[in-house]
């Protein structure tokens, strides 16, 4: 359906500056991969597998499984909203209509963040693990060499996204078939050889039960949880790309959805064959080194072919780079054309039809986040990354709620509506909003943070999650000084037809 005059796209009260991104640019396919990749699962894997084994032993895969849930549950939340609302600034745009244009400036201020967060992160582990996978191991040690390549990586990446919707998912494409491939033939092989018996570790043959999640205890379904946010996120930038993709009230909302369906498969795949193959010793030994988990086990497994899974995490990190700079671009242009941020965010590129200015100012700021967190130390952009999920909790918390809130006088019409549009979302904002408020426990002790030292008597991630909350209240409470309009706006009605399925 149209933008109403409550959306992002148009109405009293908002300007929709130069043409506008481009409408129809690629189609659910094209979606769905992008999804995918944002969420790096090659990389998600190596970072979060060890510690969950770690914290659940053989239990690992159930917990990945447990974790799914409120990821399935605040898709459905994407869907239903983005019926209603097509417009790529998702969070920020539906919260504002929901729940009023204070919760919505925070809801997009903390995707933004995100992206600002973990861009460079993300640039560092696809050249890190393409140097390895290309024998300069020596190169890969270089500090200098390592964040020059980074830099230019991500200003690569931007590029790619300035220039094209399509270009993006073109290369998406190859990116995600390049990475499934390497990840499900690490994962045959791995089990092949523990069947075989000529396991080079401690493999342990894997069983049913492992999908329990309460199999390791109440304790250490909690912990894994928490990683699970992390692992899951990013499937929603399928989502963002909402005005620019085919059959735009349903397709992306679908997109999202599939995108976790995949991903759980993806997960469970690897992680019994990563878990049966080598153990639960050697994965919680190592679970704090990403290389372990992949670098290290996939020479065990493939021997000479090694390069193949360091490949897979390279164009894992290497993809999500790029799709990650799209949920904060588009949030950033939604502000911007809603006055909720200066309008210059808000240009579209006269020829390419993207949101260049702020693609640009995402890539910048997140270049110089990496480069000055990583002058502090190495364990300080760890500890960056951390904090990610406090951000990732709240506005996946804030996406459900709006649902229920949005549609709350048509949840008693039906069933549908009720478990669907209602409970469904409402049970993944009460997960999330737990979730987040064990990790501001679990990271106010300095001890449980990478470093494990003290920033002001609390661990660093907590301290960076505070102080990225302060910033945005700061700049949201100047900009509602200097420019007043976005708060003046109505709340949007919900209309019955889109509801009931009579209009898409």
């Amino acid at each position: 359906m149209a933008h109403d005059g409550a959306s992002g796209g148009g109405g009293p009260g908002t300007e929709i500056p130069d043409q506008g991104l481009k409408a129809n640019a690629i189609g659910f396919l094209d979606a769905l991969v992008i999804g995918l990749n944002s969420t790096s699962p090659a990389y998600s894997l190596a970072a979060v597998l060890g510690p969950i084994v770690a914290l659940a032993g053989i239990y690992a895969p159930g917990v990945m499984l447990a974790s799914f849930v409120p990821m399935l549950l605040i898709a459905a939340a994407f869907y239903y909203l983005n019926k209603v609302d097509q417009d790529c600034g998702t969070t920020f745009s539906w919260v504002t209509r929901a729940m009023g244009p204070w919760a919505g400036w925070l809801g997009g201020w903390a995707i933004a963040m995100t992206g600002v967060l973990v861009i460079g992160s993300l640039a560092d582990v696809a050249v890190h693990f393409g140097l390895l996978a290309a024998g300069l191991d020596s190169w890969a040690a270089n500090t200098v060499i390592r964040q020059t390549l980074t830099v230019v990586v991500i200003l690569a990446m931007t590029a790619v996204c300035v220039i094209g919707t399509e270009l993006s998912a073109h290369l998406q494409d190859i990116l995600i078939l390049a990475q499934v491939f390497f990840l499900l033939t690490f994962a045959v092989v791995a089990i092949y050889r523990i069947y075989a018996g000529t396991s080079t570790l401690d493999s342990i043959e894997p069983a049913i039960t492992w999908l329990n999640p309460f199999g390791a205890g109440g304790a250490a379904l909690t912990g894994g949880l928490l990683l699970g946010v992390f692992i899951y996120w990013g499937w929603e930038s399928a989502v963002n790309l909402t005005e620019e993709v085919e059959n735009s009230a349903t397709a992306p909302g679908k997109a999202g959805i599939w995108s976790t369906v995949v991903l759980l498969v993806t997960y469970l795949s690897v992680g019994f064959a990563v878990v049966g193959y080598a153990g639960t010793a050697f994965l919680a030994e190592n679970a704090g080194e990403e290389e372990a988990i992949f670098a290290v086990l996939a020479h065990e497994v493939m021997g000479g072919w090694d390069w193949m899974v360091l490949l897979a995490v390279c164009t894992s990190a290497l993809a999500s780079t790029q799709t990650t700079i799209i949920p904060a671009s588009r949030t950033a242009l939604s502000m911007a054309r809603r006055h909720a941020l200066p309008p210059a965010l808000a240009h579209i590129h006269p020829r390419f039809r993207t949101p260049d200015v702020s693609t640009w100012w995402v890539a910048a700021i997140a270049i110089g986040w990496y480069l000055i967190v990583n002058q502090i130390s190495e364990n300080a952009l760890l500890d960056s990354l951390t904090a990610l999920s406090l951000l990732i909790a709240f506005y996946y918390a804030l996406t459900g709620l709006a649902c229920a809130v949005y549609y709350r006088r048509h949840l008693l019409e039906s069933a549908h509506n009720f478990l669907l549009i209602g409970a469904g979302p409402l049970v993944g904002a009460g997960l999330l909003a737990w979730l987040l408020v064990e990790s501001v426990h679990d990271m106010s002790n300095p001890e449980n943070s990478a470093s494990g030292v003290s920033w002001i008597g609390l661990g660093p991630p907590l301290v960076i999650g505070i102080a990225i909350a302060v910033v945005g209240l700061a700049i949201m409470c100047f900009w509602r000084l200097r420019d007043g309009r976005f708060w003046r706006e109505r709340r949007g009605v919900v209309d019955p037809d889109v509801v009931h399925g009579r209009k898409s």
